[in-house]
């Protein structure tokens, strides 16, 4: 009030936050104490868009298998691969088919039937192979999609395709765009969750991309979690500082932050000091949720042996029921090793020994403990494998190439038919000739099933309007229950 006893005009918001910023501080750091102190709502509340349908599952589960496994050897049983094997593929069958660099100079495509038997199980009498007696044992809960195909036919831009919608890289990945569209369930861990796992050693490289935020916001991107004493890497306080000092200290650059944030106006700025928060709130329920040490023996049982070795695929599946216990919305596991071009007799024994159990078991998991309702559970590569092997086909050795044609990959949980195989392939397992799903269309599928209407979920960038599920996609309503 000026000397007429009339309020200035001039009094400016930044005049505000200079003189009050002792007030300030004190009321963040108590908020960074004790989160949702001074909000009315969740902070990770739904932020956007909301729920366009009505959602079946609460989070989404998965389980991807780098590298391709051979749909042959697991799930698509084709006795007329026996009756051709050594066999030249017929070319009314190959079509002239886009082949990669690494057999387009062979003179023969000899036909590779696989060496492991295959057995029905459950209420449908789904064929299963004998490297997978556990998944098997629960094939009443899946719904195994025998008509996935896609267009690319490489490693990298393949996995690229599956998670963001595009072969080019840059484009936000799945789990960025369901934090970005749906929000967050719980403020004290991120929305989105990393794991990762090797099955043999030299494995296909993966790319922090594949879990990165693209342009949305980068609050967005999946958050990696390792195994050993740092989970997230810079989570720990030094040696020297306390909690309370750490608490002090991100109270007075919020400060910082929303001064620069009125200065520039960047909102990129909102989500560091959103970061920064949930980081310090980290400290705390990270390390209570990668502790399995206080898990009972029988679930340890149930994972098998690995589950109490962490970085391993068990390890991660057993921390994937956990995060979903406490409600982050994608969890996503990445599990190396699948690229089998020569010694796959073997090689898939290997791989498939180290995830069948595991897989089974955080099914039974999820479903003995209520949350296999709300959660969706998936599993499955970036594309499939050849019928015809990849160099000389022997008795007990062959390889084979990657394959985009056709392939497989299995759904359980929230929203799904149960105990369904959908989608059928030739004879000698080389194209789709029924119920194909593209991989626009099983995208299109994950978002409807958790509430979100694919066409809608869309964020502007550079002038254009961008979906996860670009400008093609529908809902495949043949797997939904």
């Amino acid at each position: 009030m000026n000397e007429c006893g009339q309020y200035s005009s001039q009094y400016s918001r930044r005049d505000f936050l200079s003189e009050t910023s002792l007030g300030l501080g004190s009321a963040a750091l108590a908020s960074l104490m004790t989160p949702g102190l001074l909000s009315a709502k969740p902070q990770n509340s739904i932020p956007l868009y909301g729920l366009q349908l009505p959602p079946k599952a609460k989070r989404v589960i998965y389980l991807f298998q780098s590298g391709a496994p051979s749909q042959m050897e697991l799930f698509d049983y084709k006795p007329a691969l026996q009756k051709m094997n050594g066999k030249e593929l017929p070319e009314s069958i190959r079509k002239g088919q886009r082949l990669t660099g690494m057999t387009v100079g062979q003179k023969s495509f000899p036909i590779a039937a696989p060496q492991f038997t295959f057995s029905q199980y459950g209420d449908s009498g789904a064929w299963m192979s004998e490297l997978i007696p556990h998944m098997a044992s629960i094939v009443n809960d899946l719904c195994i999609v025998k008509s996935m195909h896609t267009e690319a036919i490489n490693h990298d831009p393949a996995i690229t395709f599956f998670q963001t919608g595009s072969q080019q890289p840059g484009r936000p990945c799945i789990g960025s765009w369901i934090s970005y569209g749906l929000g967050s369930d719980n403020d004290n861990l991120p929305t989105f969750c990393v794991l990762l796992s090797e099955g043999r050693a030299r494995p296909q490289p993966l790319y922090s991309r594949l879990w990165g935020n693209g342009f949305l916001p980068s609050k967005h991107q999946g958050v990696q979690f390792r195994s050993g004493a740092d989970p997230v890497l810079y989570l720990n306080n030094p040696a020297s500082v306390t909690k309370e000092d750490r608490a002090r200290q991100l109270a007075y650059l919020e400060q910082l932050h929303r001064m620069e944030l009125e200065r520039m106006g960047d909102p990129e700025i909102n989500t560091n000091i959103a970061k920064y928060e949930m980081a310090f709130r980290m400290q705390t329920s990270i390390p209570e949720t990668m502790d399995i040490s206080k898990e009972p023996e029988y679930i340890n049982d149930m994972y098998g042996p690995d589950s109490k070795i962490p970085g391993t695929y068990a390890a991660n599946c057993l921390l994937a029921r956990r995060l979903a216990e406490r409600n982050v919305k994608f969890i996503q596991l990445y599990h190396q090793g699948w690229d089998h071009h020569g010694s796959l007799p073997k090689q898939i024994r290997t791989l498939s020994k180290g995830v069948d159990q595991p897989s089974a078991a955080l099914i039974k998991d999820l479903k003995q403990r209520g949350l296999l309702d709300d959660t969706l559970v998936i599993w499955g590569g970036e594309f499939g494998r050849t019928n015809y092997s990849q160099g000389k086909l022997t008795r007990d050795n062959y390889g084979r190439d990657h394959h985009p044609r056709c392939f497989t990959v299995w759904m359980a949980g929230a929203g799904i038919k149960k105990g369904l195989s959908y989608g059928q392939t030739d004879e000698l397992c080389y194209n789709v000739i029924q119920d194909p799903v593209h991989v626009h269309d099983f995208q299109a599928t994950m978002l409807h099933l958790l509430g979100v209407d694919h066409e809608q979920l869309t964020f502007k960038h550079q002038g254009r309007r961008y979906r996860l599920t670009d400008v093609h996609g529908k809902v495949i309503k043949d797997l939904l229950a």
